[in-house]
């Protein structure tokens, strides 16, 4: 079968609502005077993965559930506007939404609707088979039902990678995810050893590459049984908002990893991309370019 989609990113579509503000966590307050506005605006994790694989010029396909509603209108918008194929799969429950609270040093809080989720609801298999036969990888979030998904997209023959977030290792919930995926990202943030559980992913499942980005820190990588630190790469600008850093690292990397570059290579990309995206306001969608990704590595030491 021709793989005419580099990545078919599964799930992960929906729209923000973005609040800046003073500090977090924020004190209880009857108020507050939002000086910066409120905005509502597409992109959640799946489509920043679509956006910054897009941009460093990947054939994309995204796939997902959208509402008959504004916000899966905003959403389809976004696709439409930067060319992105999107095959929406309607669902009455309505499109994925969330509110971002945002401070001044960048940080945010996420707070997700969960009468938006999508239940024990499936994507239609034919759909899946169809996509997937036709794409050389599949990223897929661990948003529902993209579980249920996943033994199809092993039975289609693409690699697959999964970003667990802000996963404690022990979550039985990711492990499907984790355990089914090529390549593994995760944030290192509610890990109290994120060697060990690094290794446990490995262990069980079938990561020949797993990745907990820290921040400020960098980001660990374990490849051929080997946990390396990937120093942080310094922000061209001022650190304005996190929200999306993560999904820019997990596009670069695959970027790098797609086209056959080492691990620790793609990770380099990722710490650039994710370092490029906290300058970008998260009301927003700017991602690093290919262009852009290979000036600053001329410029990297």
């Amino acid at each position: 079968m021709s793989r005419d989609i580099d990545v078919l990113v599964l799930g992960g579509a929906g729209v923000d609502t973005i609040v800046h503000v003073p500090q977090l966590p924020l004190p209880y307050a009857d108020s507050y005077m939002i000086e910066q506005g409120i905005r509502t605006r597409a992109g959640q994790t799946g489509d920043f993965v679509a956006l910054g694989l897009d941009a460093l010029g990947l054939r994309v396909h995204h796939l997902d559930m959208l509402g008959d509603d504004h916000e899966g209108d905003l959403v389809r918008a976004l696709h439409t506007e930067k060319g992105i194929a999107f095959t929406a799969i309607p669902h009455p429950a309505g499109t994925k939404r969330a509110v971002n609270l945002v401070g001044p040093d960048g940080r945010r809080l996420s707070l997700y609707d969960v009468s938006r989720t999508q239940g024990e609801d499936r994507f239609p298999e034919d759909t899946v088979r169809t996509l997937a036969g036709a794409s050389r990888h599949v990223h897929v979030t661990i948003t529902q039902p993209c579980a249920d998904a996943l033994p199809l997209l092993r039975e289609s023959g693409a690699t697959l990678s999964t970003d667990l977030h802000d996963w404690d290792g022990e979550n039985p919930y990711h492990a499907p995810f984790a355990h089914a995926a090529d390549v593994v990202f995760l944030s290192a943030t509610a890990l109290g050893d994120p060697e060990r559980t690094m290794r446990r992913i490995a262990d069980r499942g079938r990561a020949e590459v797993v990745v907990a980005t820290a921040g400020a820190k960098g980001a660990y990588l374990l490849a051929d049984d080997e946990l390396t630190h990937i120093p942080p790469a310094t922000p061209p600008g001022p650190v304005l908002d996190s929200n999306g850093a993560g999904d820019a690292f997990a596009a670069a990397f695959l970027h790098g990893w797609l086209n056959r570059e080492t691990p620790r290579r793609s990770a380099l990309y990722g710490t650039l991309a994710g370092a490029h995206a906290c300058t970008v306001p998260s009301t927003e969608t700017a991602p690093l370019t290919r262009e852009a990704l290979l000036t600053k590595l001329v410029a990297t030491p």
